[in-house]
C-alpha cells in the first residue's frame, strides 16, 4: 500500500511540474516582446543584427533645446506675474518720498525689496471674464526699521493700499543674508568662521562670495533671553545664518546674531 501511494504521489508531482512547464512555455510564446508597454500594443521584432538606437548603433541624435515661448506684457487670470508685471508692480509700489528717506540693507537710497506676489481675486471678481491683476509688494526700510506692504492694481496702474508696520520681521531676502555674512566675516567674532574656512580650503575668507548662505530671522526676546545688544532684535532687523562653502562642507555659524539695523554681531549663549 505504501509503495502504491508513493507511485501515486509521484505521478501527481510529475503532472503538476509538467502543467507548470506547459504554462510557462505558453506564457513565453504568447507574451509580446514589449510586454508592459503603456499602450498594450505589440511591436514588430527588430531585424536580426539591427543595433538598438543609441546603444550599439552609435550615439542618439542630439537633443534640441527649444526657446521659451515669448512672454507677454500681461498675464491672464491666475497666470504668474510676467517680468514686465513684476517691474511695473515694484515701480508702482515704491514709496513716493524724498530720495534717501528710506534705505536698503547696504544703506543705499530706497527700501529693501523682499517679495512681489500675485493677489487673490475677491469672490465677486472670480467669475469675471477678464478679472483685474493685482500684486502685493513688500519692502523693509532700514532707515526707520519698518515693514512696508503695498498692493497695486496692474490693470489700472494704480496703488490700492499701503501699510507700514514696526516690529514685524518677515523672512529675509538673499541680499540680506549675504550682507549679514559680510558683517560676520569682518567682525572679531567671525574669527572662528574665517579659521574654519581656511582649514577647509587653504585660503583666506575675505568676503561672502565663496559661501552659500541662507538667513532666518532672530526676534530677540520673543524667542527667549536676549541679553545686551540682542535685546534690540525684533525691533531691529536681526539674522542668523546657515553657512556652507560653495561645493564644500557646512560651517556652523548659527550661534551668531547679525543686527543688520545696527551693523553689529553678537553671540548667543
Amino acid at each position: 500500500m505504501r509503495h502504491l501511494m508513493h507511485r501515486h504521489l509521484g505521478k501527481i508531482v510529475a503532472g503538476a511540474a509538467l502543467a507548470l512547464t506547459g504554462t510557462a512555455a505558453m506564457a513565453a510564446l504568447t507574451l509580446p516582446s514589449d510586454a508592459g508597454a503603456a499602450d498594450g500594443r505589440r511591436s514588430r521584432p527588430a531585424a536580426a543584427g539591427a543595433p538598438a538606437p543609441g546603444r550599439d548603433g552609435g550615439p542618439p541624435p542630439p537633443g534640441v533645446v527649444e526657446k521659451a515661448p515669448a512672454q507677454g506684457e500681461r498675464g491672464t487670470g491666475r497666470d504668474p506675474l510676467t517680468d514686465d508685471e513684476l517691474r511695473r508692480a515694484q515701480d508702482l509700489a515704491l514709496p513716493r518720498t524724498l530720495r534717501g528717506a528710506e534705505a536698503d540693507v547696504t544703506g543705499k537710497p530706497g527700501p529693501e525689496r523682499l517679495t512681489t506676489d500675485l493677489v487673490e481675486l475677491t469672490p465677486a471678481e472670480a467669475g469675471l471674464a477678464d478679472p483685474p491683476r493685482r500684486a502685493r509688494v513688500s519692502f523693509y526700510d532700514y532707515r526707520s526699521d519698518s515693514y512696508l506692504t503695498t498692493t497695486v492694481n496692474l490693470t489700472t496702474s494704480t496703488v490700492e493700499s499701503a501699510d507700514t508696520q514696526h516690529g514685524v520681521q518677515p523672512p529675509p531676502g538673499h541680499d540680506e543674508a549675504v550682507e549679514a555674512a559680510r558683517l560676520l566675516i569682518a567682525a572679531p567674532l567671525g574669527a572662528g568662521l574665517r579659521q574654519d574656512y581656511r582649514d577647509a580650503t587653504g585660503h583666506d575668507l575675505t568676503g561672502p562670495d565663496p559661501l552659500s548662505v541662507t538667513g532666518f530671522v532672530y526676534r530677540g526676546r520673543a524667542e527667549g533671553p536676549a541679553p545686551g545688544a540682542l535685546g534690540e532684535c525684533g525691533k531691529h532687523r536681526c539674522l542668523r545664518l546657515f553657512t556652507k562653502i560653495k561645493n564644500g562642507r557646512w560651517i556652523d555659524a548659527r550661534r551668531f546674531v547679525i543686527d543688520l539695523s545696527a551693523h553689529t554681531v553678537a553671540r548667543l549663549g
